[in-house]
């Protein structure tokens, strides 16, 4: 956890903006640190990002919104032409993360708050946003956000006081992200988040106005487009996880690849790490020359790091256990194998 000095560092900054545009991972740890931020300060604009890094294109929103401040959420990895050009308009950055990053690659200019630099735990960026806010109202959105990111937050003993209906008992934060009511809701969040742009903005708008976590269970109007998206892409996802499960595990790897119009890989590799938490997990979206891929598995990121030796134009980033890997579809059947001869030959 970040120390009581940078959290109250950061509450400083967001007093101190006017009108803060925020940049946000595109899940429900991203979406949920700004929902918290949001709704307390009441002011400023979110943008979900889609890509990584955060790349250039995301700059026309600081023309459209004339912000006075930058806030950055969840990012692992911020490109440099965007940084030149928030740095040509003489804006504040404050950029809020939890992910292993090389100190000496973050600009000397930034205010830059990582739990996972010189701390004990690199809880969610949800969680550090809870810390600066303190609105017990918005608990549910606490745990939303970190059981999405495979985190406990102490807090959930208090919120399953409040909501003992939408809780179980248990301290694995899977099992309730996928057996309990705010494991729902928080998988509808993520659902909606893959959605079209508009529809996206109109579940934000619905979520910072909910008050309790069973408005966003209960279908009606003002949700009704978020509720549609989560029984479609449920399903889809549902299918797509007992099609992986029918694959030949290649000894502690389990390699899936497919395709369509969603990308679901990370939800895919979450779930099947979940049921088989002793393999490495590999789920691969194939569309276009580049793939994405999210592996799963006990210290995937130093398994994916030998793996990609030698493989041209391979990019990966993310958790010690979690973590994404991009590559031309060329080079998937040599990293494929590459990666079951390093995870066999350790066991």
């Amino acid at each position: 956890m970040l120390i009581k000095k940078e959290i109250l560092e950061l509450r400083e900054h967001l007093e101190k903006s006017q009108n803060p545009l925020y940049y946000f991972d595109n899940d429900q740890d991203g979406l949920c640190s700004y929902l918290l931020l949001k709704r307390f300060y009441k002011k400023g604009n979110g943008i979900p990002v889609k890509t990584s890094p955060l790349g250039k294109e995301y700059f026309r929103r600081v023309e459209e919104f004339n912000p006075d401040y930058i806030f950055i959420l969840d990012q692992p990895t911020v490109s440099k032409e965007f940084f030149d050009l928030i740095f040509e308009k003489n804006l504040p950055v404050v950029w809020i993360d939890h992910h292993e990053t090389e100190k000496e690659k973050i600009p000397e200019n930034i205010y830059y708050y990582n739990s996972f630099m010189g701390h004990s735990t690199p809880e969610p960026v949800t969680k550090i946003c809870y810390e600066v806010t303190k609105r017990k109202e918005d608990i549910w959105l606490l745990v939303a956000g970190c059981l999405a990111d495979r985190f406990f937050p102490e807090e959930y003993t208090e919120f399953s006081k409040d909501y003992p209906d939408l809780s179980i008992q248990s301290k694995d934060p899977f099992k309730i992200f996928y057996s309990s009511g705010i494991g729902e809701v928080s998988r509808m969040m993520g659902t909606g988040l893959k959605d079209r742009t508009g529809l996206v903005m109109k579940m934000i708008k619905f979520l910072l106005q909910a008050k309790t976590p069973y408005e966003v269970l209960e279908e009606k109007s003002e949700n009704l487009s978020m509720h549609k998206r989560f029984g479609v892409v449920d399903l889809k996802l549902k299918g797509l996880i007992k099609n992986a499960k029918k694959e030949n595990s290649k000894g502690n790897v389990l390699f899936f690849r497919y395709s369509g119009e969603i990308s679901m890989s990370a939800d895919i590799a979450n779930r099947l790490s979940y049921d088989f938490p002793k393999k490495v997990i590999a789920v691969v979206y194939l569309k276009g020359s580049r793939v994405n891929i999210s592996v799963r598995g006990k210290n995937a990121k130093k398994v994916v790091e030998e793996a990609v030796k030698g493989i041209n134009l391979a990019t990966f980033g993310g958790h010690n256990n979690a973590l994404g890997v991009q590559m031309d579809e060329s080079s998937l059947e040599e990293f494929e194998k590459n990666l079951i001869s390093i995870v066999n030959k350790k066991d």
